[in-house]
């Protein structure tokens, strides 16, 4: 008897890739080509590396101080299991502006008054019995009452509205899971840019949820259509500066490569949705 063939896998990353630009959603799933890092998201997964140790610690010891002594053990750490990151020229000023983005985080939370429940979280949910959605959660807090709170951390600045709805789609992604897995729809949302030290709340409900369901399956099937199709078309935006692919774009005179033999766009590296996770433009 042949195995079940899994289940194409949906993440926020990828999602929102595809609502970007069809064509970096091939490039990124499905040709998978090769993204050095940029000093900006080595610089947000260092900062996340660092919260997430210091809630290892004792509370009292969740000092500005003590998250600034991480700083380069965590990077040593991120160095030795990313060797990619290591060509990376990282000085004084890599240090200093990470260290300021942890002051950042301070300005808008005491990690002394909170003990999350989960960290890093790997969660996934099955739509419509076809589906496989999942994604990375930063941080998840449980109030004694049983109430959800959902934390991003954002490395960027406070968001323009573009990048803010790219943001908060990403949290209605994590809240349609944990509310399919768990029972429960998150009372909060927190993104928390430490950049800027503000915080963006917004509460979902099961109704939105529902509309978010259908069109996360909506959008899943645009994917499969293109696919079949062999079709992904470049969306030009403002988003273009910041896109690594100029080069096998045809909006900037580039050629894709040839569409692969049998490929197979379902399957999300981890590190590649959390990268993909760590700033926005």
């Amino acid at each position: 008897m042949s195995e079940p063939r899994p289940l194409p896998t949906l993440s926020p990353s990828r999602a929102a890739d595809f609502k970007t630009c069809p064509l970096l959603y091939r490039l990124r799933s499905i040709d998978r080509i090769p993204e050095q890092p940029t000093p900006e998201q080595a610089r947000g997964t260092l900062v996340h590396a660092v919260l997430e140790r210091l809630f290892d610690i004792p509370a009292q010891r969740r000092t500005p101080e003590a998250a600034q002594e991480m700083v380069t053990p965590a990077w040593e750490a991120l160095v030795e299991e990313q060797p990619e990151l290591g060509s990376l020229v990282v000085d004084d000023s890599f240090i200093l502006t990470t260290r300021d983005l942890l002051g950042g985080y301070f300005t808008v939370e005491d990690p002394r008054r909170l003990e999350p429940a989960e960290r890093e979280t790997l969660i996934e949910a099955v739509l419509d019995d076809q589906l496989l959605i999942r994604g990375y959660i930063d941080r998840l807090d449980v109030s004694p009452g049983g109430d959800l709170r959902v934390v991003d951390y954002k490395t960027g600045g406070a968001p323009r509205e573009a990048f803010e709805a790219r943001a908060l789609f990403q949290l209605k992604f994590y809240a349609l899971v944990l509310w399919r897995t768990r029972g429960v729809v998150p009372r909060v949302l927190r993104l928390l840019y430490l950049k800027d030290a503000e915080i963006c709340d917004y509460t979902p409900d099961a109704e939105e949820l529902e509309r978010f369901e259908k069109t996360l399956i909506a959008l899943w099937r645009a994917i499969e259509t293109a696919k079949a199709a062999q079709e992904f078309q470049p969306k030009p935006s403002k988003l273009c500066g910041w896109c690594a692919h100029q080069a096998l774009c045809p909006a900037f005179g580039g050629t894709p490569p040839p569409y692969p033999v049998q490929a197979d766009g379902s399957a999300v590296d981890a590190r590649t949705m959390k990268l993909a996770a760590r700033t926005e433009p």
